[in-house]
This record gives structure tokens, sequence and C-alpha cells, in this order.
């Protein structure tokens, strides 16, 4: 008689942070989901916001950074940007609950009249969705589940949150689900010591609601003692062995999962799960590592001219595409950050003076946008090379019809409704849309390349699909006259209506698009207009007449 096989349960990993925020449990969360990964198991990876927007769709930049944009058309946090480069897993609408879209949840549920009747109450109805929103991610696809707990732990609105996956582990079981709790360990210059206290009350908080973590991951500045450790272990009841060091890494954040497999972090969450430890394939992505610090013989500076430029987690992905297309040109890269505004008032030339490639990014309203048409308009006059996303590709249709095709007053519906040549205007399907959150073309749709082109041959394909987050098309009604100037129509929608990307002729490279290809790129595949854009910016430093 055969052995009965036994029955597939995805295993869940709890990660919440403590002390203070911005402590990089995104990262850390990546991190081991790269190296669960390289083990051979399936993963699946989420974040829970404690903020009430249902999504940060609505959200100012200023406030909440990028927002990353899934295959399936949810606008997220950035970190799931990270869950996807380190892992490169593909994230859902179930990656990211926020507080507002459980409360949504509830109180539809309740307007429907599904509580029969009861007082709708946090304890059980809240927690309880948000139990449901954990387990949306199991399956039989996925071994194991990682979910991040945003926020610091005390926080008044993070209470729900850790109240659920208290009761979720208590369910599950000890072998189906860890915590891991991630502190700050600070370094006291004015002592010369390191500080455990406040890890220790970290953790003395989860203890009252219930928690007693099973891995410490110790967030710190430089290495800690053993005398420090050991401190740790005892006043956070935790084994010492389990008390991990990240120390901040010398030069790219994809060091950390490294630093982390080192001290063999994913060996003993596998053995805490009763999962076997597998081979851990780490080759490919040390070779990157290699590749991103090592010193290179070719250097490139490439300019991001964009609207929010003093906050770097506003083009997070841009920032790390860029990376990834240097790795894989084997050039050293530098990145000039141009406020938008600065060059209304100071002009292209003095900002980008010698610069070897220049981003125009997406973004919304029409404050720095002559600046970044004056960017585009410099880019192309100079020769040099040049990528627009999203409102980058507007800003580039408005400055080719403005200054190739002789219309003077072309701009878009967003900026300036009451202009006759509107060459950017409102897709057709948005005129009736009154709401802003989750209403714009959202998510992955397909385009189709022409062959010879810029795109086509950075593709090596001429069937796509990318990542969409706008409002605004190219208007039709200008393809012809601007084709006869000498622009080159490189992409469409399948149907040949939606103009994705525009390239333009007798120019070294010059590409837009009105998709966000940076939500794509990996660390070990670049994403082809990436790689392609630092290859061309890569090749004019090269060339002496131009560097």
């Amino acid at each position: 008689m055969k052995k009965q096989e036994r029955e597939h349960v995805t295993k869940h990993l709890f990660i919440t942070g403590g002390v203070v925020s911005s402590l990089g449990k995104g990262i850390t969360a990546a991190s081991v989901a790269l190296l669960l990964r390289q083990r051979g198991y399936r993963v699946c990876i989420q974040k829970l916001d404690p903020y009430v927007n249902v999504d940060p769709g609505t959200m100012s930049p200023y406030e909440h950074g990028e927002v990353f944009v899934t295959d399936d058309g949810a606008e997220t946090d950035l970190d799931l940007g990270h869950y996807e480069r380190f892992a490169d897993v593909c994230c859902t609408r179930n990656s990211n609950y926020t507080t507002g879209r459980i409360y949504q949840t509830v109180i539809e549920r309740e307007r429907r009249g599904d509580y029969l009747g009861k007082t709708v109450q946090v304890i059980p109805h809240i927690t309880d969705e948000i139990k449901t929103a954990i387990r949306s991610l199991d399956g039989p696809e996925v071994d194991i589940a990682i979910t991040e707990i945003g926020g610091t732990v005390g926080d008044i609105e993070s209470l729900p949150f850790l109240e659920a996956i208290r009761q979720y582990r208590q369910e599950i079981g000890t072998h189906n689900g860890l915590f891991i709790h991630l502190t700050l360990v600070p370094f006291i210059k004015a002592a010369q010591e390191m500080k455990t206290k406040p890890s220790q009350q970290s953790v003395g908080i989860l203890r009252e609601i219930g928690i007693i973590p099973d891995i410490l991951v110790c967030r710190c500045e430089r290495p800690m003692e053993e005398e420090h450790l050991r401190k740790l272990a005892l006043f956070c009841n935790v084994r010492r062995e389990l008390v991990i060091q990240e120390v901040d890494v010398a030069h790219t954040i994809y060091e950390v999962p490294l630093e982390l497999a080192r001290q063999e972090l994913d060996t003993y969450i596998l053995e805490m799960l009763d999962l076997h430890v597998r081979d851990l394939r780490l080759d490919e992505w040390c070779a990157f590592v290699e590749r991103t610090i090592a010193p290179k013989t070719r250097t490139c500076e490439i300019a991001v001219v964009g609207k929010y430029i003093s906050l770097k987690d506003a083009y997070k992905s841009i920032y790390e595409a860029l990376a990834h297309g240097a790795a894989a040109n084997d050039v050293q890269m530098t990145i000039r950050q141009v406020e938008a505004t600065e060059i209304e008032a100071k002009g292209a030339a003095a900002l980008l003076q010698g610069v070897h490639g220049v981003l125009v990014p997406g973004g919304f309203g029409d404050r720095g946008i002559e600046g970044k048409i004056q960017a585009i308009s410099y880019a192309r006059e100079q020769g040099i090379p040049f990528l627009g996303i999203c409102l980058g590709m507007q800003c580039a249709v408005i400055e080719f019809a403005r200054g190739v095709a002789g219309i003077a007053d072309a701009n878009s519906q967003e900026f300036a409704p009451t202009t006759p040549s509107q060459v950017i205007h409102l897709m057709e399907e948005q005129k009736k849309v009154r709401a802003l959150g989750g209403t714009m073309r959202l998510g992955a749709w397909p385009c189709d390349l022409h062959d010879g082109t810029q795109a086509a041959a950075a593709y090596a394909a001429l069937h796509i699909s990318e990542r969409h987050r706008h409002r605004y098309e190219f208007n039709n009604d200008y393809r012809a006259r601007f084709e006869a100037a000498g622009m080159v129509i490189a992409g469409t929608s399948p149907d040949g209506q939606l103009v994705e990307v525009i390239e333009l002729k007798k120019h070294p490279w010059f590409v837009a698009c009105q998709f966000h290809p940076e939500f794509k790129s990996r660390p070990l595949k670049a994403h082809p207009l990436f790689k392609g854009f630092v290859h061309a910016a890569a090749a004019r430093a090269d060339s002496p007449s131009k560097a």
C-alpha cells in the first residue's frame, strides 16, 4: 500500500518592525524571499499597510513615494517593487492590503446585511478580514507566504494587524508560522556604545500583545559584539543563533541577501518550519553584485529630470532599473538628479551640460512641465540619448509638436484644457470618470512593436506586455502630421489605436513610451529599454567628440 501523500500546507512568515520606521522591512522581506526561492521553494509575498487610504493611488509622492503597479492593475506600496526585483515574483492585488481596504470591505458587508444584525467590531470582524487577506496567499502553488506588517510596533493603527497575525499563528501552529522582528540597535557616538535597550522594549511591546518573536533581525551601523547578541537573546527570549545582524551594506542593497545567507537565516527558517534545507543557488546573484560594485573602465552620466527629485523614493523603480541596465552593460553609471522647475529657472544647458543620457519619468500636474519639455528639446537637439516614460512620452510629443511640427500652442489637455492644439488628450473611456482612486488605465496591456524600430531591436520581439498608469493619451488627429515631420510610431495597442511608443528619425537613441517599463526590470534581467538606453548613453560617453 502506497504511503499517503501529506496534504500541502502553505507556511507563513510574519515580519514586523520596531523602534523606528524606515528600517528596511521591505528589503529584509524581499531578501528572505530571494533566499527561499533560491532554495527551490515557491514563495508569495504581501504587505499589510496600516494607513486608512484604500491604496496609495491618490497619495502624493511626497507622502508615500512611488506607487508601484502590478500586472493585474493594483496601485500598491513601493515595497512590492523590492519583492518583485529581489525574488523575481509577480505580485498581485492580494499582495497589498491597507486599513482602508480592509474597513471598506467590512463596511460593504455590513451594508448588505451579511453580519445578520450583529454589532461590527474590530475583533472579530476587522481581524477576521485581515486573516482572510493573509489567507488569500494560500494555495497548492505556494510553499511559503511572507507577510510584512507596515508601520512600527507600538503604533495604534498597527494593532489590528498584529492581533490578526497573533491569531493566525495560533490557528496554523508553530511549525507552520514564524514571527520575525526587525529592530534597531543604535550606536551612540558620544558614549561610543551600542544600545540594545530600544530593541528589548520593542520586543516587550510585542510580548504584551501576545507575540514572541522567533527570530530577531537587528539593523545596525556596525557589527555587534558577542555580548550584545547574547544580551538580546537573553532579554528577548530568542535563541542566540536566531539573533541576526543586518549591518549597513557598503555598496548596494543587493548585498543584503548575501549577508543574511552568510548567517544562515534561511536555513533556520526552513528548519523551524519543518521544511527540507535544499541547496542554495546564489551564483548568478553573486555575479550580479560583483558586476555592480566592481570598478569599471567605462562610465556614463544620466540625468533624471523629474518633479519630485528631492524625494528619492518617488523614482525608486527608475533608479533601480537604471542600475540593472548599467550592470548589464558593465558600465559605471552616475545619476544627475535634476528638478524640472530648476530647468525652468536656469535653462536646460546650464543643468544638463555634459550628461550622456536624459530620462524624463512619469508624474501628474502642470508643475515643472515646461522644464521637462526644455530638457527633452535639449536632448533632441544635441543628439543625447533620451528615454521618456508615461508623462515623459507626453512631454516629448508636446516638444516635438512645438519644435519640429510647427504647432506653437501644442499642449496637453491635462495642463491646458482650453488650448486648441491638444496633442495629448483625455482617453475616451476616462471622460465619464469622476472618482480618482483606481480609475486610470492600469495594469498590463499588450503592445505591438513595429519592425525596424529601436524599441523592437531592444526587446528583440514584436509583441510585448507592459504596465500602465495614465488617463491621457496621444491624440491620433496629429498622427499623420507628426509622422510626416519625422516621428516614428514604434509601438501601438494591438488594434492600432493607442500610440504606446514613439521614436525620432536621425537621432542616436530617442525612445518614449506610454507605459512604465521600470516596474518589470530585474537585477538579473535588466529591462530591454533601460539596457538599450544605458548602452546608448555609454556609447556617447565613449565618443570623444560627444562626451
